[in-house]
């Protein structure tokens, strides 16, 4: 990608990456079909038989909960004629995402078209008038796998289970630097104690390039800004974010006032007791964490122009038994922080809809934001 011009700022991708179908299309090949992803939280599916049915750009899985605890996921599709097992919802802004939970049988998992039976990790159980001694092998038709690991109370699948096997790509050898930089947060033990849908009118690069600069922070979000005036400081380009943002005086989360009655997460070190620290874990976690709560934004690419975004606001459970726990004061200031970033990010998707812009500009500042343009153009070729 060649540099614009003499004044050192870069190109971002161009302006069909943000507006295309078919790059869209090739994103779900060889981004989301690919690499790992994540799907969801573990205590949505607590206890076995749990499960979620969810639309991955089109591609249906089932997450389980199995009778041994483990969680598990399987393409959402009979091996017999390609049933689909269990049905998504319709008319839904979030029917993309989840989704479809409850309890599936005790038995496991039947297909409603002829009655073929899995077991919750996807072996087939029974498959009616066939005789294993006349050529019928049921190890032969378990569910089509969809790869799992854990990490923090998240889940992560991985769509393509054997070739990342078979490649080394393992979840810690993706995002251990991320993990190693968050592993004081008790991100496991937190439960979310509010949940937010959003659609964005915006394409998932455009959302993710937003979080990762803070060079607009100081005309989009004064009331951030105002907790946390180092936001608006050069235009974000003296943070540190290994060690965390420092909030104004006698601030320390994320709230209207900074300030909370809730005990910091028990492990943190001094600075993340006071501190504010941010992760981007490609292609889709967006985790902001202060030291009571953290923010966890999950993106769903719908359209090239549309994404829907879950956040979760997570909490220590400690917090959360207490009769007089409200989440509301930093639920509430991240839903206006959420929603200005929201309609920043669609008038970006706006102007690359014009014919004359065929692509952005990167700051001196931004230089995060081309992370990007580098895991995007690596994986599209």
């Amino acid at each position: 990608m060649k540099e614009a011009n003499d004044s050192g700022m870069q190109r971002s991708l161009p302006s069909e990456f943000y507006r295309s179908s078919e790059t869209f299309a090739q994103e779900k090949e060889k981004i989301f079909c690919l690499e790992w992803f994540c799907a969801a939280r573990e205590e949505q599916i607590p206890a076995p038989g749990d499960f979620l049915a969810l639309n991955v750009l089109g591609e249906s899985v089932l997450v389980v909960r199995t009778k041994e605890g483990e969680v598990k996921a399987h393409y959402n599709v009979c091996r017999h004629r390609g049933s689909r097992l269990v049905p998504e919802p319709e008319d839904d802004s979030s029917a993309n995402i989840k989704l479809l939970g409850g309890v599936l049988g005790a038995n496991g998992i039947r297909c409603p078209y002829h009655l073929w039976t899995y077991a919750l990790d996807g072996k087939l159980l029974n498959a009616p008038y066939t005789k294993e001694d006349e050529g019928f092998c049921k190890a032969d038709f378990s569910l089509y796998p969809v790869g799992v690991e854990l990490w923090g109370g998240f889940i992560f699948l991985n769509l393509t289970p054997e070739r990342a096997a078979r490649e080394g790509k393992t979840l810690r050898g993706c995002f251990g630097d991320a993990m190693e930089r968050v592993k004081r947060y008790p991100l496991a033990n937190l439960r979310s104690a509010r949940r937010i849908v959003y659609d964005v009118a915006a394409n998932w690069k455009i959302i993710l390039e937003n979080y990762n600069e803070c060079y607009h922070c100081g005309a989009v979000h004064p009331e951030l800004c105002d907790v946390v005036p180092a936001f608006r400081q050069q235009g974000g380009a003296t943070l540190e974010w290994e060690q965390g943002i420092p909030h104004k005086e006698g601030a320390v989360t994320f709230t209207w006032t900074g300030k909370t009655d809730r005990a910091p997460f028990p492990g943190l070190d001094e600075n993340e007791k006071v501190r504010h620290k941010g992760e981007l874990i490609y292609p889709n976690l967006m985790l902001s964490l202060a030291c009571d709560h953290v923010a966890a934004f999950t993106l769903w690419p719908q359209r090239p122009n549309r994404t829907t975004v879950i956040c979760d606001f997570l909490f220590h459970p400690t917090e959360t038994r207490k009769p007089s726990f409200d989440p509301s004061d930093a639920v509430g200031f991240w839903d206006l922080v959420n929603r200005q970033d929201w309609e920043i990010c669609k008038r970006v998707q706006q102007g690359t809809q014009a014919r004359v812009h065929e692509f952005g500009y990167y700051a001196p500042m931004e230089e995060l934001s081309l992370d990007i343009r580098r895991y995007v153009l690596d994986r599209l070729k």
